[in-house]
C-alpha cells in the first residue's frame, strides 16, 4: 500500500508562563511526479491563525503566532501522501572525467547545493571517503554516489546522542558515528568537495510494517521526529536520491516534506516566545495506511489567516529544543 496517514505531533511543555510565541513550520509533504499530497491540515493548542508561502527551494513553509499567556503548546500536521510506483531511470554513464569537464556549468546553476555551509563544511577528513569511493566505483558519477553512500553506511555508527542538532559533520567524522542528520550531511560534504551538486532532504521513513499491503494498525516511525537522506544531480537522470544511514535505495518508504543546502534550511519546528520560563520538547510521528474502514479520508487544509510581525524583545527557544535532531 502506497497511500498513508502520517501525524507529526510536537508538544512544548513550559515551566512557567509565556506568551507571544512566534513560529514556523515546514512539515507539508512535497506534492511532484514522485509523491502525491492529498491532503494537509496543520492545528496547534492553543489556536492560532497562519499563513503559508513557498520558500526559495519549493517548499511549504507555515507561519502562527500564539501571543496570549500560555503553558503548553502543542503543534500537530496530519498529511495524506500517495507515494508513485518508480519509474526505470535512463541509464546512465557519465564518466566523472567527462563530467569534470563541464563542471563550470553546474558551479553557477547549481552554486547552493555545491558551496560548503556551517553544517557541510569543506574538510580534509572527506577527502580519505572520496578516494576510496572513486576506486571502489565503476568510474561513473552515479557509481561514485553509489559508493561514497555504501562507505559511509559501513564505516559509521549508528549512535544516538553522539552528536547534536547543531554537529558540523566535523563531530561525526571524528567519531564515525551519527543519526541519519549526521550521515547526510558526510555525504553531501564528499559529493561537493568531487564537484558533484548535492541536497538534503528531509522527511519520513514508513516502517515496513506500515508499508505492507497488510497493515492495519497505526506504528511509531521509530520513535523519532523525521528522517533524512541526500540527493545528488546524476547527469541524465536528475536529482537522485541516496539513504546512507539505511544502506538501501530511496524508494516508496522514504516521504518527502522538504530540501535544503542542509538542515539549516529544513527544520521542520522552529520558534521564539516572550518570557523566562525553560521548556520540555517531545515529538511523535505516527503512521498507518490511509483509507479508513468506509474507504474515505477527510482532511483538509486549514485556511491561511495573516501573522503580524513581532513588535516585543523575544527569547529564542533553547536550541536543542527549539529545533529536533533528525535521526
Amino acid at each position: 500500500m502506497n497511500r498513508y496517514r502520517l501525524v507529526h505531533t510536537t508538544d512544548f511543555v513550559y515551566d512557567g508562563p509565556v506568551s507571544e510565541s512566534y513560529n514556523e513550520v515546514r512539515l507539508r509533504p512535497l506534492h511532484d511526479e514522485r509523491q502525491s499530497c492529498l491532503s494537509f491540515r496543520l492545528t496547534t493548542n492553543p489556536g492560532s491563525r497562519g499563513t503559508a508561502y513557498r520558500d526559495a527551494n519549493g517548499n511549504w513553509v507555515h507561519q502562527f503566532n500564539v501571543l496570549a499567556e500560555h503553558r503548553r503548546l502543542r503543534v500537530e500536521a496530519e498529511s495524506v501522501v500517495l507515494a508513485h510506483e518508480p519509474t526505470d531511470p535512463p541509464a546512465d554513464g557519465t564518466t566523472l572525467a567527462e563530467f569534470d569537464s563541464r563542471s563550470h556549468q553546474l558551479d553557477e546553476e547549481h552554486f547552493d547545493f555545491m558551496a560548503p555551509t556551517g553544517y557541510v563544511p569543506h574538510l580534509a577528513q572527506l577527502k580519505e571517503i572520496i578516494t576510496m569511493a572513486e576506486r571502489s566505483c565503476d568510474g561513473t558519477v552515479a557509481g561514485f554516489a553509489q559508493a561514497a553512500s555504501d562507505l559511509i553506511h559501513e564505516r559509521f555508527r549508528y549512535v544516538k546522542g553522539a552528536t547534536h542538532v547543531h554537529s558540523s559533520i566535523e563531530d561525526s567524522l571524528s567519531l564515525c558515528a551519527g543519526v541519519c542528520q549526521d550521515f547526510a550531511h558526510v555525504f553531501l560534504g564528499a559529493m561537493r568537495m568531487r564537484g558533484i551538486p548535492g541536497r538534503y532532504v528531509s522527511g519520513y521513513l514508513v516502517p515496513g510494517s506500515t508499508a505492507a499491503p497488510e497493515a492495519k494498525q497505526e506504528d511509531v516511525i521509530g520513535g523519532q521526529a523525521s528522517h533524512a537522506w541526500a540527493e545528488v544531480l546524476i547527469p541524465n537522470c536528475g536529482w537522485t536520491g541516496f539513504d546512507p544511514t539505511l544502506g538501501n535505495p530511496v524508494g516508496l518508504r522514504h516521504v518527502r516534506i522538504a530540501y535544503g543546502r542542509d538542515y539549516g534550511d529544513v527544520a521542520p519546528v522552529r520558534g521564539v516566545y516572550k518570557g523566562h520560563a525553560g521548556q520540555s520538547l517531545s515529538v511523535d510521528v505516527r503512521v498507518r495506511p490511509a483509507i479508513d474502514d468506509s474507504g474515505r479520508e477527510q482532511l483538509s487544509e486549514i485556511p491561511a489567516g495573516t501573522v503580524p510581525p513581532p513588535s516585543v524583545i523575544e527569547r529564542a527557544q533553547q536550541p536543542a529544543q527549539q529545533q529536533q535532531q533528525q535521526q
